[in-house]
């Protein structure tokens, strides 16, 4: 049997665990702004797990090769951005293979039903067609629940297209707490609702995406700083010239206090008030020198991590080890509590 007092222990620290996908061949702004950006903080004061979510990412067709490179970009630019080793648990899903087997016992305890509403899935599906729609696809939020309750976090960090996942995550923990026995920390959302949503350039009501109908509207981290600064200087804005903050009214220019509030660690207030009696192409010009100023720093960090690979599967094997320390003692608990009989050690 196993023994409580291990899943139990009181952490010294919050524990909080986040993830991303590696899917293309950089971030963009929405993914800094709305969820690297937060790690950075969080790690500080809590005992922090993030991952690269490469099983997550195979739930649409990948290309082994660019998957490969991704994964590591995608790790590189964490770094690069400030996530520290040394302050938290970085690695890569598909290293501990620990969220595979959770996932699966996940899987046996949710509907069909519940998995159905997820909205995620009806829009990825809905895209794709059903002739190209996995399995994986349909049950991958589950992984995600998985992908939480192995490490027992408290606090999710996630943006708002996000929080219909995590109420799975938390429905899924009770129910296998009430079936058997508590087991699961129950998380809470993290969500910073002033830069959970950057949007489109090109189409303020939509959210940031690799998947936007024009290019011009995402600003990719390690794009050309002049290809961004473009970008920022042919935002869609409206036919009005005074700078204010309205959402409904003024999506565009809300868009750019936001992000430049987010840039600059100004309120919105205070931008408001500084480019009083300015128009759109001050607002406009002084972003795109603000992002240029940041973003150079952030590239030259990144390039010195790719440019070092031993280094990163080094960061990458400390990391998938102390997740497995944490991640192999609640999958333990979770098969003696289910019944399996467990395997004898030789």
């Amino acid at each position: 049997m196993v023994n409580d007092a291990r899943i139990t222990e009181e952490k010294a620290r919050p524990r909080v665990l986040s993830g991303i996908q590696p899917t293309s061949g950089s971030f963009h702004l929405g993914n800094y702004l709305g969820a690297v950006r937060q790690w950075v903080d969080l790690q500080k004061d809590n005992d922090a797990f993030y991952m690269v979510v490469d099983l997550h990412a195979i739930t649409v067709p990948q290309d082994p090769a660019a998957l490969r490179e991704n994964s590591r970009v995608s790790v590189a630019q964490l770094l690069g951005a400030g996530v520290d080793p040394e302050h938290c648990t970085l690695f890569l899903q598909s290293h501990v293979p620990e969220h595979a087997e959770l996932g699966w016992v996940m899987n046996c305890l949710t509907g069909f039903g519940e998995a159905a509403r997820m909205t995620q899935f009806k829009d990825k599906s809905a895209k794709q067609g059903s002739d190209s729609t996995t399995v994986g696809l349909f049950t991958y939020p589950v992984l995600m629940v998985a992908d939480v309750l192995l490490y027992q976090a408290d606090a999710v960090p996630v943006g708002e297209d996000q929080r219909q996942h995590l109420e799975l995550t938390r429905d899924l923990a009770e129910r296998f707490n009430t079936r058997y026995q508590p087991t699961f920390t129950i998380p809470k959302p993290y969500i910073l609702k002033e830069t959970a949503k950057i949007m489109d350039l090109q189409d303020p009501t939509a959210k940031m995406s690799k998947s936007a109908a024009s290019p011009k509207g995402l600003v990719s981290l390690l794009d050309d700083p002049k290809v961004s600064a473009k970008k920022f200087k042919s935002a869609v804005t409206d036919t009005d010239t005074v700078v204010s903050y309205d959402e409904e009214k003024k999506a565009g220019v809300s868009n750019l206090l936001r992000i430049h509030s987010a840039l600059s660690g100004q309120s919105i207030e205070q931008l408001v008030a500084h480019f009083e009696g300015k128009m759109y192409g001050a607002l406009k010009t002084e972003l795109a020198e603000l992002f240029t100023e940041w973003v150079g720093p952030f590239q030259q960090r990144t390039r010195e991590f790719l440019d070092d690979p031993a280094e990163l599967d080094r960061v990458l094997a400390v990391g998938a080890a102390k997740a497995r320390e944490v991640a192999a003692v609640t999958l333990e608990t979770v098969y003696d509590r289910i019944g399996f009989v467990p395997a004898a050690k030789r």
